[in-house]
């Protein structure tokens, strides 16, 4: 995956002399200074497809492989919620020939960034070619932006990424075709793990307690429910004491086995409330808004998914079994 904002570019020299060498440099540098499109023949420039979330560029990555070029504007880790663009970032939008992000407002400084600068690549919400649920926040309700929790989401993700790369390289139509069939299958395999993995806990044991909602979609999908949260859709929020107590009573009164912390969130909170409930907060964090980092065991969306469903099994009293 590449992850700075650099394009990649391909010269093929004959032999000339050195001053037709350096006009041709010179010309080709003020082509591409005016250029709005990518040039898509032969071993020429391969077209930039940038990626706001991890999630997305992972996905993206293993449909488009070597015929693209991928920037990733957040790194593992990173929370897509609360990220403030920084220069680059306004560079990284204006030379994409592409940029895929989820919508939903799930990266809202983003949003407003790719909103108000010159792009001049085609924008696209990738996660909003799933239908949402609709989340109660504030006495309204908003449309919960965490739709990849559930495989058959990602898989409907993964079409829309190669109808877009498609559209942007008709030429690599056959490579990315064949790429998101591969990677549909196993998305269809993944679901069906997922579903036996969580079958193996007790049945009055599927509760799922978590630092902010961002599982609703996959405790739908796989069988289980979000007794409850510390915070809502978004980790900008901040729990009241009144929260954490009426959290930590729901948790005691439903006997649930543990809860657990996330990795892109300050456990401190959520400790609290397995204090107070007296329950033992997970032995492994879960991966919510982002994949993790190399050698993390979750650097990519499936490892991510099967990490997360192990961790889950495994501290509500389940035996998951290996990911084949």
């Amino acid at each position: 995956m590449q992850n700075s904002g650099t394009q990649i570019f391909s010269w093929t020299l004959g032999r000339r002399a050195a001053a037709t060498v350096l006009g041709a440099i010179a010309l080709g540098w003020l082509a591409n200074s005016c250029r709005t499109t990518p040039v898509q023949t032969g071993n020429s420039e391969k077209p930039t497809v940038v990626a706001t979330n991890t999630i997305l560029a992972d996905l993206t990555q293993q449909v488009g492989g070597e015929a693209i070029a991928l920037v990733s504007i957040l790194k593992p880790g990173d929370d897509p919620h609360v990220y403030e663009p920084v220069p680059l970032d306004t560079q990284r939008l204006e030379d994409a020939d592409l940029i895929l992000y989820n919508g939903y407002n799930l990266e809202p400084g983003l949003i407003r960034l790719a909103e108000s600068v010159g792009v001049r690549g085609r924008r696209v919400a990738v996660g909003e070619v799933v239908p949402p649920l609709e989340l109660a926040e504030e006495g309204s309700t908003v449309p919960d932006p965490h739709v990849w929790g559930d495989a058959q989401n990602a898989i409907h993700m993964v079409n829309a990424i190669r109808d877009e790369l498609i559209r942007l390289s008709p030429e690599d139509a056959a490579t990315f075709t064949q790429n998101a069939a591969d990677l549909v299958a196993t998305l269809e395999r993944l679901d069906g793990w997922i579903t036996q993995q969580i079958q193996t806990i007790p049945p009055s044991q599927r509760q799922l307690v978590t630092t902010h909602d961002a599982f609703q979609y996959y405790a739908r999908a796989y069988g289980l429910t979000v007794l409850g949260t510390l915070i809502g859709i978004s980790t900008e929020e901040q729990p009241s004491a009144q929260t954490l107590q009426r959290l930590a009573d729901a948790v005691k009164a439903a006997n649930v086995p543990a809860i657990f912390a996330e990795t892109a969130i300050n456990p401190r909170l959520i400790n609290t409330v397995a204090e107070e409930a007296g329950v033992p907060l997970a032995d492994a964090e879960l991966y919510a808004d982002s994949i993790g980092g190399p050698g993390s065991g979750a650097d990519s969306y499936i490892d991510m998914m099967v990490a997360n469903t192990r961790a889950i099994a495994r501290n509500l009293g389940g035996t998951p079994g290996d990911w084949p």
